[in-house]
């Protein structure tokens, strides 16, 4: 597996050795010694696996309590995935990285504790998994918002298009107004 950092310190961007014939294809998504190898100890405690049509943004979420490492990837269609820092002594705290994940690119993206994290479907449905270091706590789950200028994610949403919203991302916290991590 390859392992390329991103701007954001801790964020990684992992492309695993895909092995492929005439009837399909094998690859190691998760590996505790391949990450232990690259100097990631981690334990997922929680699997999470989401369908999205075409049009659909999750996020930006984030917990202040039980704050999760994710290890991301697309099974089925293709996403923009987005990572904002919401750690307050980071030097890229209120920076952000996005990058295409798709079944068909096979790539994942390692987003540790103390970022905001989401994303945008590009394809008629997309199938995310995700690992989680901690458990979802929803009492302490916060909703960036999306479309915050003082961020600036530049999603790459149709021209004058808005994407599909839940009512909680429709209300999301500016950046100003959320609260950062230690």
């Amino acid at each position: 597996m390859k392992f390329e950092a991103t701007p954001l310190q801790g964020v990684y961007l992992l492309t695993p050795k895909v092995f492929g014939d005439e009837r399909g294809f094998f690859l190691e998504s998760w590996s505790a010694r391949t990450f232990a190898n690259e100097g990631f100890d981690l334990e997922f405690v929680q699997d999470n696996h989401s369908r999205s049509a075409r049009g659909i943004l999750r996020g930006l979420h984030y917990q202040t309590e039980h704050t999760q490492g994710k290890l991301v990837r697309v099974t089925q269609g293709a996403v923009f995935d987005a990572v904002v820092d919401m750690r307050r002594d980071s030097p890229t705290l209120g920076q952000w990285y996005g990058t295409t994940l798709s079944a068909e690119n096979h790539q994942m993206l390692w987003v540790p504790a103390g970022f905001a994290h989401g994303f945008y479907v590009l394809t008629d449905v997309a199938d995310f998994q995700y690992k989680c270091t901690d458990v979802y706590h929803p009492q302490s789950e916060v909703s960036l918002a999306w479309d915050d200028p003082q961020v600036g994610i530049e999603w790459p949403l149709p021209a004058g298009d808005i994407p599909q919203l839940s009512g909680k991302d429709a209300h999301g916290l500016a950046f100003a107004e959320a609260p950062l991590l230690d």
